[in-house]
């Protein structure tokens, strides 16, 4: 059986970019582009609470 498939998507939290990124794939996958994607775009310092934070916020997906 295939992963579960999570996802993120930048538009459920505001922020004054009006991001409209959405990430899915697995949890590992979606957890490390979020996380890059906070950084780069959002200027969020890359802390085990960020990953922690970002973790609590993934959706799963239907297949």
């Amino acid at each position: 059986m295939a992963a579960q498939r999570k996802s993120i998507d930048c538009r459920d939290y505001p922020s004054e970019k009006n991001c409209s990124i959405k990430i899915s794939g697995t949890e590992d996958e979606v957890l490390d582009a979020a996380v890059q994607h906070a950084v780069s775009a959002h200027g969020h310092q890359n802390t085990p609470e960020l990953r922690e934070q970002i973790k609590q916020m993934l959706k799963a997906e239907r297949d």
